[in-house]
């Protein structure tokens, strides 16, 4: 008996009387039911656009061929840097353990085994274990003939860099540009690596100053007419209708003059020309005026004409910014010029284009022997075996 007492009390077996008042609120529970849709039937919430991955053009507007060109640097991005960083360093060679650590110098994935980048290259980069035991890297033995072919066409066209760090230096504001800053852009100029000894051997041209700082600033001694005549000016003179028609920049009018089409086109061609001179001193004119905006269009123009590839990135111009008076507005400036610029890339990262250095296919119509070098060089870069490269050179 004892033991169903215990029980009773425990248990609370007496019959509870239900309140009412709870039963008109709460008639039945939804606990069982699945509140949560499951994820596969989720909304997938597009992450917003931002300037770093929004691409300057629309999809309507895409040249895909010069859009390609981009993903091409991007292949070969560490085969350029790397070329560039192991060609500067003793007897050519780096330890493979140091490499590791080299990601943005050598231009492979941060987080990724450098080894694996050097194996897409077999033509141009090979490993070998060292007397210490341990890894390294360096050029295959084509490589250095590749190397030393690149010398030869650095020495050759070495009048021809000359001339374009003159009028580099003509265009600039107080005809003066730091040393680094030329050296940062050698390759898309193309530039030695030893420039700044070169220098030293025209001292007719050129005249380097140490400030205080210690930052060397390389000057223009003299001023040479026949260089202060800009890529525009010449074709003007072939053919006006052709550069009239290259730029465009609309007359604000008000409604009461009640112009035509043809009335507005014919205004805004008359405010179209004369271009400013790149050479001239631009520079003093107010700078958010329209004859201002055209003396920065043609810096851009003729600064992308002296580029041995008729293009740069906005890294690129946004260095020569103070000596050529650029504003933050480049990018808006340039998008208004559709006929002559193009841009492809992301709004944050963008380069732009001559559109009529390039042919409708997309390709340079008067390549650099540069740009012929580093075709090459990308061609066998992507070869993997030697038996393939000999068969090609054998044709």
């Amino acid at each position: 008996m004892a033991w169903r007492l215990f029980l009773s009390k425990t248990l609370n077996l007496t019959p509870s009387i239900p309140n009412p008042k709870i039963l008109k609120i709460c008639e039945f529970s939804t606990s069982f039911l699945v509140t949560k849709i499951p994820k596969k039937l989720r909304k997938k919430h597009k992450k917003p656009e931002s300037a770093r991955t929004r691409p300057v053009q629309l999809h309507a507007t895409t040249h895909s061929r010069l859009e390609s060109i981009l993903s091409r640097d991007s292949t070969f991005r560490f085969l350029t840097k790397t070329k560039q960083f192991l060609s500067k360093q003793p007897q050519r060679v780096l330890r493979l353990d140091d490499a590791g650590k080299l990601h943005r110098e050598l231009g492979f994935p941060r987080g990724r085994k450098v080894l694996k980048s050097i194996q897409r290259h077999p033509l141009i980069f090979e490993t070998y274990r060292h007397v210490d035991n341990k890894m390294w890297f360096g050029f295959t033995d084509f490589a250095e003939e590749l190397l030393q072919e690149e010398s030869s066409i650095m020495d050759a066209m070495e009048i021809d860099r000359v001339k374009k760090v003159r009028k580099l230096l003509m265009m600039s504001k107080d005809k003066r540009i730091p040393l680094s800053t030329i050296y940062h852009n050698r390759l898309l100029f193309g530039i030695p690596e030893d420039f700044r000894d070169r220098v030293a051997k025209y001292p007719e041209y050129f005249r380097i100053v140490v400030e205080n700082d210690g930052k060397r600033i390389l000057e223009l001694i003299n001023w040479d007419p026949t260089l202060a005549v800009s890529e525009l000016e010449r074709q003007f003179v072939v053919s006006e209708d052709t550069v009239v028609k290259a730029f465009k920049f609309p007359v604000k009018y008000g409604k009461d003059l009640g112009l035509d089409e043809n009335d507005t086109r014919k205004l805004n061609l008359l405010n179209t020309l004369p271009l400013v001179s790149p050479y001239s001193d631009g520079w003093k004119l107010d700078m958010w005026s329209l004859e201002a905006e055209k003396y920065r269009v043609g810096i851009v123009h003729e600064f992308l004409n002296l580029t041995v590839e008729k293009r740069a990135s906005i890294h690129n111009i946004v260095e020569f910014k103070e000596e050529f008076s650029l504003t933050r507005r480049t990018y808006e400036m340039l998008k208004k010029q559709p006929r002559t610029f193009y841009l492809a890339g992301t709004e944050m990262n963008w380069v732009v284009f001559l559109k009529d250095a390039y042919d409708e296919n997309g390709v340079l119509i008067d390549k650099d022997p540069q740009v012929i070098f580093n075709e090459k060089l990308y061609n066998f870069a992507q070869m993997q075996q030697r038996e393939v490269f000999s068969g090609i050179d054998e044709k």
